[in-house]
């Protein structure tokens, strides 16, 4: 099975889901790190429509801007588009196999997906 995660190696939650993708037999894993290579804002509302999340429930709070600016507020696109922009408002992190796609926050919630 194939596991695409949309990483930050600064954070811990997501090196811990990447070491627990790394270490189930079977996974072949595909790193992308999202600050570097962000997302589309398309590529960003599949993920969250496949993963049963709104964009609003996706966007990172803490350490941005994102409640200065309105966006828990904001429309869906309005929220995409400002992620795609500034990926930091991204909130990490994702992991999409053919099973769906979850928001891994606490890292256990990969499970669901393998």
């Amino acid at each position: 099975m194939k596991a695409t995660i949309w990483h930050n190696p600064k954070c811990g939650t997501s090196r811990k889901t990447l070491a627990v993708l790394e270490e189930t037999p079977g996974i072949e894993v595909e790193v992308i790190e999202y600050l570097k290579n962000p997302p589309s804002a398309d590529k960003l509302a599949q993920l969250y429509k496949d993963a049963g999340i709104t964009p609003q429930e996706g966007l990172r709070m803490r350490g941005t801007d994102a409640a200065e600016r309105g966006l828990p507020d904001a429309d869906a696109q309005t929220v995409l588009d400002a992620m795609a922009a500034e990926p930091i408002l991204i909130e990490r992190p994702l992991v999409e196999t053919d099973k769906g796609v979850r928001l891994c926050r606490p890292q256990d919630k990969v499970h669901e997906i393998l």
